[in-house]
């Protein structure tokens, strides 16, 4: 069976999508990185966040959400230096402020539930056949980020928390035909 056609034959996008992508993550630190790097997305294709990924955990601390909380002007300014990464002021000072909001999130309702909490705790699992039935945002991921704005982090529309919440297996995506969509839905895999 063909894995979904998204990933083309990048080595790179083939390895993420038969290791990563729809894999339910439920550590907290990861899942900022991943909200993190979703938000560097915006206007940008995921194959090149993809390919800077690993720059993006140098310059950020290993996203370690302690670390980059404390980040100054110059930190930042060091960062808008850095050609490994997309240096766009706006998206590096949300991720200073991102890293803060975290450790509130965490300190309280923790960080992980709360996300999951956008759709009830467990994977929803949908059965779409092709990619043009794939939605670009559902109510969830509308509520998900009205929830993450309104606590003041940025750069998470619906759309890209719909993109978080399928890359994280909140959702599975995978379409039927492709063999990642039965082998996340087994139990063993959540």
């Amino acid at each position: 069976m063909p894995r979904c056609s998204w990933c083309g034959s990048d080595p790179l996008y083939v390895a993420y999508h038969d290791q990563e992508w729809g894999v339910p993550e439920r550590d907290p630190r990861a899942l900022w990185e991943k909200l993190v790097l979703d938000g560097f997305q915006a206007g940008l294709s995921w194959i090149t966040i993809l390919r800077k990924r690993d720059n993006f955990r140098a310059a950020f601390d290993g996203f370690d959400p302690e670390r980059v909380a404390g980040w100054d002007e110059a930190r930042i300014a060091g960062a808008l230096q850095d050609p490994g990464i997309i240096r766009h002021r706006g998206k590096i000072e949300a991720t200073v402020r991102g890293a803060r909001l975290f450790l509130d999130i965490e300190a309280g309702p923790g960080f992980s539930p709360w996300l999951w909490s956008f759709v009830g705790g467990d994977p929803v699992v949908n059965g779409f056949a092709s990619a043009a039935e794939v939605p670009a945002a559902t109510p969830e991921s509308t509520a998900m980020s009205k929830a993450l704005k309104a606590r003041g982090f940025a750069f998470c529309g619906p759309v890209i928390t719909y993109a978080f919440m399928q890359a994280t297996g909140m959702v599975n995506d995978h379409l039927t035909g492709c063999p990642r969509h039965a082998e996340i839905t087994r139990p063993s895999a959540v």
